[in-house]
């Protein structure tokens, strides 16, 4: 599994949800590809209003914010 995180920069909300990324105790790593959506105009057209989100690169399976430790690693499973 590898994740996508739709974000920009100057989001605060991105850097709340990348700092519960990075303190969620995982049992294994799992790669996290970063995707800045001010690179295209269909990303900002489908998560401008919606961004951070991750995406599950096998499922497809979207994580919006607002999300929990317990619901991220819930999203992780």
């Amino acid at each position: 599994m590898e994740l996508i995180f739709y974000t920009t920069s100057q989001c605060h909300l991105c850097e709340l949800a990348e700092a519960l990324l990075v303190r969620t105790p995982m049992p294994e790593p799992v790669p996290v590809d970063a995707v800045d959506i001010a690179q295209s105009e269909k990303l900002v057209e489908r998560y401008g209003t919606r961004i951070p989100v991750l995406r599950r690169n096998d499922t497809g399976e979207e994580l919006d914010w607002p999300f929990t430790s317990d619901q991220l690693m819930n999203f992780l499973r």
